[in-house]
């Protein structure tokens, strides 16, 4: 038969100890109680849970509702793969037939309509210009061509409207105006600055869109 044996609080836990001298004495509240300690019971887990893994997607998508106080009205899709250039697909319409300017501009907010949302977006400091240019603004994406029927559709790939990063466009806005843009080269007081391509018809708010 086994023999079980009780021992002093005091002394209980000190032979388990003396292995590693910088553990200090562990003493027990409890006189006279019998305990059984097995070498597990002390052991500490050599291998920590792994840790959660965030996974990015490569392929960043956006879209913009386009409105305004005319029948213009469009949608326009943003897409970018890693950090690449920027897939702008367009379709807007009710224009009137021939060219329009399209921007990016500075702010998503249209509690004024259209003219709430600023400026072209332009970060460094540049003045207006075509998108092809090395001297432009980030959000001078040119012009888009409305058919006979007024519908415009449009393709358009940029390295300058990024959807992540400090210059990221999402939370901006995108304006489709009345006139042609002159992309900076007309002459005009206004070339320099908004491609004197008139009022803005219609504009929408830049937001992230499942992939």
């Amino acid at each position: 038969m086994a023999s079980h044996t009780t021992l002093p609080s005091q002394a209980l836990l000190y032979p388990l100890l003396l292995s590693n001298p910088k553990n200090p004495p562990l003493r027990s509240s409890f006189h006279g109680l019998s305990l059984k300690l097995t070498h597990q019971s002390l052991s500490i887990s050599a291998n920590p849970k792994p840790l959660s893994t965030v996974v990015v997607a490569a392929t960043k998508k956006a879209v913009a509702v386009l409105k305004g106080t005319s029948n213009v009205e469009g949608v326009v899709t943003l897409t970018q793969d890693d950090n690449g250039p920027t897939t702008v697909n367009v379709r807007v319409t009710g224009l009137t037939p021939g060219l329009h300017g399209f921007h990016l501009h500075e702010f998503g907010d249209t509690t004024n309509g259209c003219m709430s949302t600023g400026a072209h977006f332009n970060p460094n400091g540049m003045t207006h210009g075509a998108p092809e240019d090395k001297i432009r603004h980030a959000g001078d994406l040119g012009n888009i061509v409305a058919n006979a029927d007024g519908v415009a559709e449009a393709t358009i790939v940029d390295n300058q409207i990024p959807l992540t990063g400090p210059n990221a466009v999402i939370g901006r806005a995108l304006v489709v105006h009345e006139l042609e843009d002159d992309l900076g080269k007309g002459g005009h007081e206004l070339s320099l600055s908004t491609g004197n391509a008139g009022g803005r018809l219609a504009c929408g708010v830049v937001g992230l869109t499942p992939v």
